[in-house]
């Protein structure tokens, strides 16, 4: 299992970068490999990834989310991963986010992608696309849901 940890700061307030994180049918615009996500229920959603020329599909459940803190998630089916990302108010004006994901890498591609500190990249260059795309939208969110989903056995 493999830890990845990365922040970016963003021009925007903490409650619009949280409402925009939970859109996760906006993902594709800004991380890399993701093809599709598609919102199933308040706590499920289905992938589509591209990696090293191969498609695959999985689910993830959320699995605490708090608005304007944090957003975590598991897989249930495909590579095994887990993650969170959290909210940091700065100011008024600009938002901490910070992604931290453990990743099981599955098949050969992925443990060389691993070991080469690809994934390490790829999460620093989604979290700055993010950056981009909401800064471009003048801080305005696509979109936002602020339910709350308690931590399991809470």
């Amino acid at each position: 299992m493999s830890t990845v940890t990365e922040s970016v700061d963003v021009e925007t307030d903490v409650t619009t970068a949280y409402n925009q994180w939970t859109q996760f049918e906006s993902f594709p615009h800004f991380m890399e490999g993701v093809d599709e996500i598609r919102q199933l229920d308040d706590t499920h959603t289905r992938w589509k990834i591209s990696v090293g020329g191969q498609t695959r599909e999985f689910d993830a459940t959320i699995t605490e989310q708090h608005p304007d803190e944090r957003v975590a998630w598991k897989s249930d089916s495909g590579p095994t991963h887990a993650g969170v990302v959290t909210f940091h108010r700065l100011d008024d004006r600009h938002t901490r986010v910070t992604a931290q994901l453990d990743i099981d890498p599955d098949g050969f591609v992925e443990n060389v992608a691993d070991k080469l500190g690809i994934l390490d990249r790829r999460v620093k260059g989604d979290l700055g696309r993010f950056k981009t795309f909401i800064e471009e939208r003048g801080g305005r969110e696509t979109g936002a849901w602020r339910g709350d989903v308690p931590r399991p056995g809470n």
